[in-house]
């Protein structure tokens, strides 16, 4: 394997940028307000803010740290932290195509909702519009029988997107790309905001959301859906910050980008909170009915709750465009990180230079992502493997990497003293009690509580054969075929040669 000099950012506000758009993505749109709402209101914020102090952030200056030390994807690092610790690596690249090849589709949905909310396009039934007319999901799943070319073709539009700013590399492509989305979500986003607040209803939606209900705290299972809504937008444990982490310059500030990178990606949730009740409560007040009546969250918040109120309000079809255009730009930007990690695992592994692994793997990506969705069965196949692959993947591979780093290899204090070496904030005990102890514990804990409920009903009332294929499959399939990947020797004369593991990871 030929040794390749490490790609590097051009700047430290480039790196942040990408680091902060892999993190702000679709679910901070629909899913924070809607977990927010559903756990205390206003009074969620405290359990919030504790999680995002307590594991998010720490979590992420872990990635950070062991990124930038190892200089590697997260295979070539983990390697370096201890040999069997690869595996790992590799089950979060195994992740990371999973989820890419489906988290391009949604996106594909909200290119062609740009369009759509242009006159209005789904007319007086969002939810039959978007289930029959556009997506044309079978009334079961089963055997695939229906292409869908009107979500084919957006869906290829994306891809071509990501995969021609990978090719461009880190500093040239992927840097570059956050330094125009970024601002531009920011931009579409406050406008939609602004508009938002100044609807009739709007002060009604927001009392909903932020009005606390005390009582709330606690409860055990609020806490656990703050450090799950914390986990899961951070974009921690996919390998995504490692492999980011990795490209930065020998003197980089890790603590202070992670605190820059956690509260960022806090605060659009909590604005987003606002655009998103803001306008269920003109829902609410213009249907007369109760806000807890309009809220949902995921597919059904995007692209039938808002479609719907989009067709009441005045100068509706702007609204739609900022809305729609806003998923469009922050998945672009999650999708993007999602996919490297993928392309900078081979690349590490073979040698091979950027643009044939983007063609290559990243291709490969995108036929599976081209040839599964964009059909009857789509929603069906994302629905699935989505709640398997984050619950069992994510998750848990992020559980095993901290106990192994923390407890298997005792490597926290080494971690630490890199990262106090060249960070602005010093890390103390603190980080290591929270990653040692209280992260463990809660990512356990939501292991079990999400078993027990997996193992007493089928996920989505879906038959046992389809989940046990699709979902179960998935996430068991990219645990094996990452450790079969692990297996594999490496190439000598490389970067990556087995003499510098357990030494340096562990020091």
């Amino acid at each position: 394997m030929a040794t390749q000099q490490r790609e590097q950012w051009g700047t430290r506000a480039g790196f942040l940028l990408a680091a902060i758009g892999s993190a702000i993505g679709l679910g901070n749109i629909w899913r924070f307000p809607y977990v927010a709402y559903d756990n205390g209101g206003g009074a969620f914020l405290v359990p919030y803010l504790v999680a995002l102090l307590t594991a998010g952030i720490p979590l992420l200056i872990l990635e950070y740290t062991v990124g930038h030390r190892f200089r590697g994807s997260p295979p070539a690092a983990y390697r370096k932290i201890a040999r069997p610790a690869e595996a790992i690596g590799w089950w979060q690249v195994l992740i990371c195509f999973v989820i890419a090849s489906y988290y391009a589709v949604i996106i594909a949905w909200a290119l062609r909702f740009v369009g759509f909310s242009i006159g209005l396009q789904w007319g007086d039934d969002p939810g039959g519009f978007l289930m029959s007319d556009f997506l044309h999901v079978a009334d079961a799943p089963g055997p695939i029988s229906t292409y869908v070319t009107g979500v084919a073709v957006p869906l290829i539009v994306i891809w071509v997107i990501t995969l021609g700013v990978l090719a461009l590399g880190v500093k040239k492509g992927i840097e570059w790309a956050n330094k125009i989305f970024i601002p531009l979500l920011v931009v579409l986003f406050g406008i939609l905001v602004l508009r938002a607040l100044f609807l009739d209803g709007a002060a009604t939606g927001l009392d909903a959301l932020f009005s606390p209900d005390w009582s709330a705290i606690t409860s055990g299972s609020v806490w656990v859906a703050a450090y799950g809504q914390i986990f899961f937008s951070l974009s921690v444990g996919f390998g995504i910050m490692v492999t980011y982490a990795s490209y930065l310059r020998r003197r980089a500030d890790l603590t202070g980008s992670a605190l820059v990178a956690g509260f960022a990606n806090s605060s659009f949730e909590i604005l987003a909170g606002i655009g998103v009740f803001a306008t269920l409560g003109f829902m609410a007040v213009s249907a007369n009915i109760p806000v807890d009546e309009v809220v949902e969250s995921g597919i059904g918040l995007a692209f039938v709750a808002f479609p719907q109120i989009i067709s009441e309000m005045p100068l509706g079809a702007v609204f739609g465009v900022l809305f729609f255009g806003s998923l469009v730009v922050a998945g672009l930007s999650s999708l993007i990180s999602i996919v490297q990690v993928v392309i900078a695992a081979v690349m590490d592994r073979t040698g091979l230079s950027r643009v044939p692994t983007v063609l290559g793997v990243g291709g490969a990506v995108a036929i599976a992502s081209i040839v599964l969705f964009p059909s009857d069965q789509g929603l069906y196949i994302l629905d699935v493997a989505d709640h398997f692959i984050n619950q069992y993947g994510i998750a848990l591979a992020a559980l095993i990497l901290v106990i192994v780093v923390a407890w298997g290899v005792r490597g926290l204090r080494g971690m630490q003293d890199h990262a106090n070496a060249t960070s602005a904030v010093p890390l103390g005990l603190w980080w290591r009690v929270t990653l040692g102890i209280i992260t463990p514990v809660v990512l356990g804990w939501m292991m079990i509580d999400s078993l027990i409920t997996e193992f007493s009903e089928n996920y989505g009332e879906y038959e046992t054969w389809f989940v046990a294929s699709l979902g179960w499959g998935v996430a068991i399939g990219a645990i094996v075929i990452g450790v079969v990947f692990s297996l594999l020797p490496w190439k000598r004369g490389g970067a990556q040669e087995e003499s510098d593991v357990v030494e340096e990871g562990t020091r």
